[in-house]
């Protein structure tokens, strides 16, 4: 598969979403979790939904378990929570892997698009994350694995991947490429 249009994923409901259903769109496909520190995120993610849906931005929120056990729910449970505390109105995703023999293939092909090039200066937590990741594997920042979660993908109108996002950037640069596409 050599484009992201050839691959799907499943809503919470099981159901399959093409993601041909978004060509001529931007799309952002960000892992997330419930229990993380960057869970407000979704504040501003739901934000930008709000600001530029109409102008051709869509959304998809992968939950993702991978990164300490931050999105233990079940997919209800889940929707619940962002719903509830954020108000988030975006596509939701079936809780999957985003790294390893169980990822899902459109991880595979993101990652394979735009690889891990750091955390960034001037955040807090980028230490923090070098830190805990370099205990676990001395290499990290050599793979393109998903490293926390919040990691954002922008995918331009012509479905290329535009730009990775660690989940320790900047929103307001996240926005500026989103708004840059549209």
């Amino acid at each position: 598969m050599s484009s992201i249009y050839d691959y799907s994923v499943l809503n919470t409901k099981g159901e399959e979403v093409s993601l041909a259903n978004f060509k001529g769109k931007v799309i952002m496909i960000v892992n997330t979790a419930t229990g993380c520190g960057f869970t407000p995120q979704y504040a501003p993610i739901e934000e930008m939904y709000k600001k530029y849906h109409d102008k051709g931005l869509e959304i998809l929120d992968i939950p993702c378990n991978q990164f300490g056990g931050q999105a233990p729910g079940s997919d209800d449970e889940i929707h619940e929570f962002c719903t509830l505390h954020y108000n988030t109105t975006f596509e939701q995703c079936k809780k999957s892997d985003v790294n390893g023999p169980n990822e899902l293939k459109l991880y595979t092909f993101l990652k394979s698009q735009k690889g891990f090039e750091g955390f960034g200066e001037g955040h807090n937590l980028a230490a923090k994350l070098d830190e805990i990741l370099s205990k676990i594997d001395p290499d990290y920042a050599k793979k393109p694995d998903i490293k926390w979660n919040f990691t954002k993908f922008i995918v331009d109108r012509s479905g290329n991947v535009a730009a990775r996002f660690e989940p320790t950037a900047d929103m307001a640069k996240v926005e500026e490429c989103v708004v840059s596409l549209l």
